[in-house]
Parts: structure tokens; sequence; C-alpha cells
């Protein structure tokens, strides 16, 4: 049972992750390298390096976080009723968007 869970929590989206990595033309292999992988996401999302930092800061890194993956969905021709299913259901949807046939756009979004 605890295997079924690692699984469903750790693993899937690991791979998902991987997955969207090499839509966005980057190593899949970065995933797996603490502080490089959020690096390469935020370039996958056009943001600054500097954008790390913001990452780590307690209760304000969820701002940052939220910000990030509706920056993806977005990326990903995606709406913002699928970035929150990314933001609330990460586990889900993260395989969602790296096994499914959207695809990355490297064109610059829209302000709104």
């Amino acid at each position: 049972m605890e295997l079924i869970i690692i699984l469903f929590i750790f693993i899937i989206p690991l791979i998902g992750m991987w997955k969207i990595f090499n839509k966005a033309s980057k190593p899949g292999w970065t995933v797996l390298v603490p502080f490089y992988n959020i690096i390469v996401f935020l370039e996958i999302i056009e943001k600054p390096w500097w954008w790390l930092f913001l990452y780590f800061i307690p209760y304000f890194n969820l701002i940052w976080i939220i910000w990030g993956l509706n920056l993806l969905a977005k990326k990903f021709g995606k709406s913002e009723t699928f970035a929150l299913g990314l933001i609330l259901f990460t586990p889900i949807f993260i395989p969602i968007l790296g096994f499914g046939d959207s695809k990355y756009s490297k064109r610059t979004l829209q302000q709104d």
C-alpha cells in the first residue's frame, strides 16, 4: 500500500515533469538535480533565474509557486481552470500535461 502511495505522489509526477521538460526542449534529467531543476523550470516559463530565491521565502513562496504553475499551464496552451488543477492536484495534472498532447509554445505570454 505504501508503495502505491509513493508511486502516485512522487514517481509519476517526477516522470511527468521529465516529459514536460522534454516537450520544452530541455533535458529531462535536470528534473533530478536539486535547485537546477527550478532554474530550468524558470527558463521554461520565461522568468528570471533570481526567482529561485523567492521560492525559499516561507509562506510568500506560495504566491510564486502558484504564479509559476499558472504560467506553465499557459505555456502549454491550457486554461486557468487547468492551472487550478495543477495547483490543487499536482500529482494528477503534471502527468496529464507531460503525457498529454499539449505542445509547448515558446511565444511570449500576453499581459492581460
